[in-house]
């Protein structure tokens, strides 16, 4: 008999044999010893985690004579021909090349017809996700009036292409990724049953490169037998999977952490040399980098599961910090997403290994923001010690006028000063309500973090005092950071990019006013819109007592609607 690849031998033939889908196994067990059969059902989940095995389990256990506990019984002429494939009420169909609006309406109309031999009439549509639209329209009309005594297993690896119509219409079963461990075990079950020797670290190594698939875990044992003499090594299982040795990685992690950027790249080059596949290389040394991690913190369990730990691993991992080790993940886990998109890989690969080899980037710390901000209030608060002295000093040399002149000095003082946006407050205020202004307090901590640190010191010293669905008034302790954030344009930019990112919608046009203008500016508005919208109110015949005490309601019950808890009122 010719040969077989191991994935064919050893494909399940029941529902128990299917490695790590025992929640759905089990469930579909159970539909079948109920008999609540479904008309269509929908597979997916990565390649090779056991879709297309379940679909023919289904089929052989539904029309089973022998079934027992939704098993079939695999010795009967039945299960025999589905599992051969001479079944003709068991249709196998690879919408890969089979993807036409023909082939479908061909099945539709042969799904109109009974069961031959069988008691169910099924069709296994695999990589149903390649269908065309016209096809996917063919087939859910099939789906919204179902046959009796037929079923639909639909199969995929990529979901998201299938139509909601379809989906709504199939029970959905979502294959996982098989854990390690199972592989593992898997693997080690076929091994013996095959009198061939292995060690167990080149199972857990073929496990990890088959990334969760059964059937590439199979394809790449079925390799590593051949390549093997007589016993599945470490060694054997990393050239057929080109892994990198425990040896090349101590030697080129030891590099790195000595800062030898050159030797880094030549060992780089050497290992790439060797075949070595870039995918493969970045994700054997991002396993490295976690065993790193986890042998400083518990060593014992890595030397349960490995006894190829090198005296150079142990010694990088008890002399190197961890937050090295965590700028490494980093990088590799950044270039592994970069070499994804490109076709000349090496570059990046090279530029992984030198940012490697190099002195982390001083990232700043929140001791190093906190004294950046410091010190850039300090160097306003010195500004305004400035200014206070300047205006000392004309006092001094008695070109301001005297304190009974209160009026006219302000004036002059203030002809170059901060103009306030009165205007501007009164549009937001008209629109203000306290659900914006609770939105942008909640959001307000989050926006200070995503500011860089001098728009931070700027900030800190505001507080938001009114919002309205496209505007926000910012009162500022101190009139020169005010006046220095309304000229700021880079700064008015990331408050309403970063509010546009933290609340759904928000992209504020904010107005920077002082902290000590505010109230002012706030009573000025009640009365003004008291003025146009109050008076009308009220009529001519009412005492003067009730209109003060309308009008105070009013001005009140709108403080309470723009301002919520910042309202205090006070009686006279």
């Amino acid at each position: 008999m010719a040969y077989q690849a191991l994935y064919r031998v050893w494909r399940s033939q029941r529902f128990d044999d299917v490695v790590g889908q025992k929640a759905i196994t089990q469930t579909l067990k159970n539909a079948i010893i109920q008999e609540q059969i479904s008309h269509a059902y929908l597979f997916t989940g990565p390649r090779g985690t056991g879709k297309t095995s379940a679909a023919k389990i289904f089929a052989k256990a539904v029309n089973c004579p022998n079934s027992v506990d939704g098993e079939p019984c695999n010795k009967c002429p039945m299960c025999k021909s589905i599992t051969d494939g001479s079944q003709e009420d068991v249709i196998e169909i690879d919408a890969a090349s089979n993807n036409g609006v023909e082939e479908i309406r061909f099945i539709r109309d042969r799904a109109n017809y009974a069961p031959t031999q069988a008691k169910y009439k099924v069709y296994i549509i695999d990589e149903v996700h390649m269908l065309s639209t016209g096809a996917f329209n063919a087939l859910l009309k099939t789906l919204e009036e179902p046959k009796e005594k037929v079923i639909f297993i639909l199969a995929t690896t990529e979901p998201h292409k299938i139509p909601a119509t379809i989906i709504s219409r199939t029970q959905r079963f979502d294959f996982k990724r098989i854990q390690a461990e199972d592989i593992v075990d898997h693997l080690a079950f076929i091994l013996q049953k095959s009198d061939c020797d292995y060690e167990s670290e080149a199972l857990q190594l073929i496990a990890r490169a088959a990334e969760g698939g059964m059937r590439d875990a199979l394809s790449i044992l079925d390799q590593a037998i051949s390549f093997s003499d007589g016993k599945i090594t470490l060694a054997s299982a990393m050239e057929v999977t080109g892994s990198l040795t425990y040896e090349m990685m101590d030697q080129l992690m030891g590099q790195c952490s000595e800062l030898k950027v050159a030797e880094a790249l030549e060992s780089l080059e050497e290992i790439l040399a060797l075949g070595k596949e870039t995918r493969r290389f970045l994700e054997n040394l991002l396993v490295y980098c976690r065993d790193l991690l986890i042998f400083q913190q518990a060593p014992q369990l890595l030397e349960e599961k490995s006894t190829q730990l090198t005296e150079a691993f142990k010694e990088l991992a008890q002399r190197l910090p961890s937050q090295q080790i965590y700028y490494w993940i980093e990088v590799l886990n950044s270039t592994q997403n970069e070499v994804r998109f490109t076709n000349n890989p090496m570059i990046y690969l090279e530029v992984a290994v030198v940012k490697l080899a190099s002195t982390p980037p001083a990232k700043q710390t929140e001791s190093a923001k906190n004294k950046e901000e410091n010190q850039t209030i300090g160097q306003m608060q010195e500004e305004i010690a400035q200014l206070r002295q300047e205006i000392q000093n004309l006092k001094k040399n008695g070109r301001i006028e005297a304190p009974a002149k209160k009026e006219k000095v302000h004036h002059k003082a203030t002809n170059h000063s901060y103009r306030l946006p009165k205007e501007r407050v009164f549009h937001v205020l008209k629109e203000a309500t306290k659900h914006d202004l609770a939105n942008v307090k909640d959001a307000w901590d989050d926006l200070l973090d995503s500011l860089t640190a001098t728009q931070k010191a700027m900030l800190r010293a505001s507080e938001p005092k009114a919002a309205s669905h496209e505007g926000i008034v910012i009162a500022f302790d101190y009139e020169i950071i005010c006046q220095r954030a309304a000229n700021d344009p880079d700064f008015i930019l990331a408050v309403q990019n970063n509010f546009s990112k933290m609340i759904p919608n928000y992209s504020p046009d904010p107005v920077f006013v002082t902290g000590e203008s505010w109230p002012k500016l706030r009573q000025e508005f009640i009365a003004s819109d008291y003025e146009v919208n109050g008076q009308s109110e009220l009529t001519e015949d009412s005492p003067a007592s009730t209109k003060q005490e309308d009008q105070t309601e009013t001005i009140v019950t709108k403080a309470e609607e723009l301002f919520g808890s910042l309202t205090k009122i006070e009686d006279n």
